[in-house]
Order: C-alpha cells, then sequence, then structure tokens
C-alpha cells in the first residue's frame, strides 16, 4: 500500500493523543502512513485545510472541536452518519476524489453508553456541539426515552427555544432547557426560571449525564461552571458520569462526581473507539487490536513512548 497522509484538525489541537495512537497503529501494521496534528485558527483556515484533501496533499482527516459541525458544511458529500449527527469528525475520499464527511462519534459513544448504563433509558447532556449531537444520535439508538440538553449558550427561554442549536438539538429528538445559572431573572423570565428546575429536575433523575463540551479539557475553557450545574449529590448512586474530555482524566465535572460517589468516566474509550473507527474507514480493514489505547494510555501516564 503506498504511503498515505492524515492530518488532525481543529483548536486547541496540541493535547491531543490522536497523533500517537494513529501512528502507533500504522506501525504495528507495517505501513508508512503519517498522521499529523495542524492547528487551524478560524473556518476560513480549515477551508483551506480541506481544500488541501482534494487536492491530494492529504488523504483523509480528523476533524476536533471547534469544527465538527462547520467541516461538514465546506465537504462535497455528506455520509449518513453525519447527516445523523450533525457534524462530522472524519473526512475522506471517495473513488471520484470528492471529499466525504463522516461520523464516529456517535457510534464510539453508543458503545459506551450502553456498557455504562445497561439498559437505563434517562439522560442529561450538556453542551450542543458535535460532541452533543453526537451523543444524542447515541442515546435515541439506544432507545432512552428521555434525552435533555443545556448549554451554557442559552441563557434565557428565547435561546433554548429559538437558537439554531437548539433547534438542531430538537429535530434530533432530545428537550432543551434554559442553562441553569444562578443570575438573577429579568421580570419578564418566569418560563426561564421553571425551565432551570426543569433541567435540574431531569438531571436528577438521569441514569447518565454527558460532559459533552471542551470544558474542563486541557488548554479549554475551566470546568468548574459546567460541573456546577449538575445536582450530583441528589442523583442515584446508580447514576453514571461520563466526560467526553480525556486529558486530563480526572476533570473537574468527574472529580465531582467521584466526590458523590457516581462512576466517572473519562474519554478515553470513546477516543480510542472512534480512532479505531477512522483507521477502519482510511485502510480498508481494522487496525491492530488493543494498539491504539495502549498508547494512550503511556502517553497520558506520562510515560515515554
Amino acid at each position: 500500500m503506498s504511503r498515505k497522509s492524515f492530518v488532525l484538525l481543529g483548536h486547541p489541537v496540541r493535547h491531543s493523543v490522536s497523533p500517537v495512537m494513529l501512528t502507533a497503529a500504522f506501525r504495528a501494521a507495517s505501513l508508512q502512513h503519517t498522521y499529523s496534528p495542524l492547528d487551524v485558527t478560524d473556518v476560513r483556515s480549515l477551508g483551506r485545510a480541506i481544500q488541501l484533501i482534494k487536492d491530494g496533499l492529504y488523504d483523509g482527516a480528523n476533524i476536533t472541536v471547534p469544527y465538527k459541525r462547520v467541516a461538514m458544511e465546506l465537504c462535497d458529500v455528506v455520509d449518513a452518519s453525519a447527516e445523523a449527527a450533525r457534524a462530522a469528525n472524519v473526512l475522506t475520499k471517495d473513488a471520484k476524489g470528492r471529499v466525504v464527511a463522516m461520523n464516529t462519534d456517535a457510534a464510539a459513544l453508543e458503545a459506551e453508553i450502553a456498557l455504562a448504563t445497561k439498559g437505563r433509558s434517562r439522560a442529561a447532556i450538556l453542551g450542543a456541539g458535535g460532541a452533543a449531537t453526537a451523543a444524542i444520535v447515541a442515546c435515541k439508538k439506544l432507545n432512552f426515552a428521555i434525552v435533555g440538553v443545556t448549554t451554557r449558550s442559552w441563557r434565557d427561554t428565547e435561546a433554548a427555544f429559538e437558537a439554531e442549536s437548539a433547534e438542531r438539538v430538537r429535530a434530533l429528538g432530545a428537550l432543551t432547557a434554559v442553562w441553569p445559572s444562578e443570575e438573577r431573572d429579568t421580570p419578564s423570565s418566569k418560563l426561564s426560571m421553571a425551565m432551570r428546575l426543569q433541567w435540574t429536575e431531569l438531571a436528577e433523575r438521569a441514569d447518565i449525564v454527558i460532559q459533552a463540551t471542551s470544558a474542563g479539557m486541557l488548554g479549554g475553557d475551566p470546568g468548574e461552571e459546567v460541573a456546577s450545574v449538575v445536582p450530583f449529590a441528589k442523583m442515584p448512586k446508580t447514576a453514571v458520569a461520563l466526560d467526553v474530555v480525556y486529558r486530563p482524566a480526572v476533570t473537574p465535572f468527574l472529580a465531582k462526581a467521584q466526590g458523590e460517589g457516581l462512576t466517572a468516566i473519562s474519554g478515553l474509550g470513546m477516543l480510542v473507539r472512534q480512532a479505531e473507527a477512522s483507521y477502519r474507514i482510511w485502510v480498508g480493514e481494522a487496525p491492530p487490536e488493543g494498539v491504539m489505547k495502549k498508547a494512550a494510555e503511556i502517553v497520558l501516564a506520562g510515560r515515554p513512548t
């Protein structure tokens, strides 16, 4: 097989262990393919990078925050997986040389959620970006009866109903609720307060709460605000907290969940699953078993590779 070149597109990307994982898998399979991080600071730069795939400089890409939705719009073809999740995290080329947007996050999250919840059916999700929509799709495929979503940009009733992100979330079958901040409501916002209580009540009864933003990520926004809106102390001890962030291994969200005796799961499992799926798309076969996870664990533990 001829040498191919793949790239990770996002901002920031310095924290990512994807290059280590994919490189380890390529070497274990005796492939000379390369995988490199490329920090793209704006949508214009992202468009130029995707054009390089069309031009043949790159053979494919992974997409990470904050471009999973906009990247889909810049591709020639949108696969059913990306269409369903309203976001893309994998780009590849088809036989006609067109750039195809795909999503492996939803399937990766579905597997993680299925293992963690064992048939339970209520989910509360923080965030409304690409990872959050993937989480909604995953929960719906697992036949969750209730999926509720809130995000920091929905500070009032109008935003929770009329924002484009809210419309996208509802189109996937999830409920939307105002972000439960402690800011004083205006006189006309009684409904906002009711929706904040609704979010709290939903979260208290959730079987799983999923932190699907970059908050708490190494090099990203602090995670304390997101962690503070989840009523972990009132949740059943059988509930699960899943953070899509994997670096650091214990985010403020997971630390708070652990402090209340809940099962806390980092995003490493999801990361490995989606990377293995990316490999299959690009190479046409499964990666060497266990290689990616081991490579990621070594890096995250701070051991030399």
